[in-house]
């Protein structure tokens, strides 16, 4: 049976633990070579683990000896070890893929030869001051200092920012293999988990990760207003980067989102990845499911591993008390949705990972808006540390990406347009973006406009338009998205044809038409498209319902009823 192969582990820290919990409901044994009690053998009871080093030659082969297939939850295993075993058992993913992609250097080079976008860099050989300044002339100021080997959590960096800072950094990275990198200027840091198996290749959304004293903070998912195609380019490009490898599983992507745009690829892992915990909880395969499936070659059924709801992880770092974790941890019993993920290392240190905690919504801003207060307790936790010296990095909610698009053929039909604007904004919560674009005078803004509002977000177009009222029509040719039309009243015909010209759409093609200059009913109509995926705004939507059935029956009808018809009348 599939379950009867056994898998063995190299580590056994917070990665490997959650490896066995997935493995553990498929009743898959996991055998972990690790120090004795740790976090993943914890929650694993029988005798096939090996206590030892997974650096130790003589500990890889008890492990091979008991084991189908071994994988690693770290890259800093010793891959001589493995290429030694790997006649008798099956190494996932392979030991030469975790050999080139241990060594950072290596793996740049590897991956510069298949066409990888990535920062400028230059390897160092002897470590000397003029090397470096030498590298600094062809590569600028500032670029960081890097070691080849056993470098995670930001551990093996220096921030070059002058000549004045070589000899520090090289004191700093002193015995250590170096190479020097070219800085990028991003927007945003960017991560894709990839899953290699035995006849595809899969990922997982991309995700924005937040970084703070060189270790990751936050991780949103789906990453914050960011286009569909950056978030299928940055897919497209850590498939490309993980097939250049050979072996199975998941695979760890992280790379910069340019001011202009484009991407470049930061560093690849071969394992599971700290920017994908949020997979637990936020789709119905985890990057631990998925790993175990792949190198198990067991189905993955690749709709398993879209995201279910918008989701945010926040790590636990240890703070200055030996107990800081778990006063994070309680804080977070008190906020919704939040699963807590805690790795049983014991006391805290300062700048350890402790646990994770996610936070899953229907929306990211409502996600947001609950992991706040979670991340002022971690922000206070991190303030009492004496080694850290700098602000947290920030957070809060972000400014949501509209989900109404608000066009107009003209500025004079703007005035129609600002009752339903405002019962967006100030009843409802939807900030809509709002732009001037004819059908007529401006047709080649008008038709990208409307193909590309869906991959900004967009979920609804308002247009109004009057006279022959092309506008609604015509953006509705050129989307997918629902489009309302708004006829305004002109001088000629007092909007009759405006009304007629959009809602005589021909088959197709259509579009929801509302009366004549009702931008009200528009309004409204967006708001109840959204509602229908967004809880907090149908919520919204329903009281304003209840505040209408309340006005019209309890105060208006009841006033009738007091004064009579003919004296209500009159006070009208």
């Amino acid at each position: 049976m599939w379950n009867s192969r056994k898998v063995g582990i190299l580590g056994g820290g917070q990665l490997g633990r959650m490896m066995v919990e997935s493995a553990n409901r498929l009743n898959i044994q996991c055998n972990v070579l690790d120090a004795e009690n740790s976090p993943a053998k914890q929650i694993s009871s029988h005798d096939g683990h090996v206590t030892g080093s997974f650096k130790e030659r003589e500990a890889v082969r008890k492990l091979a000896n008991k084991c189908d297939v071994i994988t690693a939850e770290i890259e800093h295993v010793d891959t001589h070890a493995l290429e030694e075993v790997a006649s008798q058992v099956q190494i996932e993913p392979s030991w030469q893929a975790i050999r080139t992609i241990q060594n950072k250097f290596n793996q740049k080079e590897h991956l510069a030869k298949h066409g990888i976008p990535m920062a400028e860099h230059r390897e160092l050989v002897e470590n000397t001051p003029e090397e470096l300044a030498k590298a600094a002339g062809e590569l600028g100021y500032p670029l960081m200092l890097k070691s080849k080997t056993m470098a995670y959590d930001g551990r093996g960096n220096y921030r070059v920012n002058s000549k004045d800072d070589i000899p520090d950094a090289l004191e700093f990275l002193k015995g250590r293999p170096l190479y020097a990198e070219k800085w990028a200027y991003f927007q945003k840091e960017l991560a894709v988990m990839v899953v290699k198996t035995k006849d595809s290749v899969l990922s997982y959304p991309t995700v924005e990760t937040v970084q703070e004293d060189s270790i990751c903070k936050l991780v949103y998912a789906p990453a914050r207003n960011v286009p569909d195609s950056i978030n299928q380019a940055a897919q497209k490009l850590a498939r490309k980067a993980v097939a250049t490898f050979e072996g199975k599983g998941a695979f760890g992507v992280e790379m910069f989102l340019l001011n202009d745009n484009s991407l470049l690829l930061c560093e690849l892992a071969s394992r599971v990845h700290n920017s994908g915990h949020y997979t637990i909880e936020g789709c119905a395969l985890s990057q631990f499911d998925a790993h175990l499936r792949a190198i198990l070659d067991l189905p993955i059924p690749p709709e398993s591993l879209q995201l279910r709801q918008p989701s945010i992880m926040l790590n636990i770092i240890g703070g200055s008390a030996p107990d800081t974790h778990l006063k994070a941890a309680e804080a977070a019993l008190s906020i919704p949705n939040a699963a807590i993920h805690l790795y049983s290392k014991g006391a805290a240190k300062p700048g350890r990972k402790m646990g994770h905690v996610t936070v899953t919504a229907a929306t990211m801003h409502e996600a947001e808006k609950h992991i706040q207060p979670l991340i002022n307790v971690v922000d206070e936790i991190r303030s009492q540390r004496p080694d850290v010296k700098t602000k947290p990095a920030p957070s809060g909610p972000a400014k949501p990406a509209p989900q109404v698009a608000v066009m107009m053929g003209s500025d004079s039909d703007l005035k129609t347009l600002v009752p339903g604007l405002k019962l967006l904004r100030d009843t409802f919560g939807i900030e809509p973006a709002v732009d001037i674009t004819s059908a007529h005078r401006t047709p080649t803004f008008m038709a990208e406009y409307s193909a590309s509002a869906a991959a900004k977000g967009i979920k609804v177009i308002i247009a109004a338009a009057g006279g022959a009222a092309h506008l609604p029509g015509m953006a509705a040719a050129h989307t997918v998205l629902p489009v309302i039309g708004v006829p305004v009243k002109g001088s000629s015909l007092d909007g009759v044809d405006s009304l007629h010209s959009i809602v005589q759409m021909p088959r197709g093609v259509p579009v929801a038409t509302v009366g004549i200059n009702n931008s009200i009913n528009a309004a409204l109509l967006a708001a109840r498209i959204i509602g229908a995926f967004d809880p907090a705004i149908q919520r919204k939507v329903e009281a304003y319902a209840e505040n209408a059935r309340v006005e019209n029956m309890e105060v208006k009808n009841t006033r009738m009823q007091e004064l009579g018809w003919e004296k209500y009348f009159n006070q009208m």
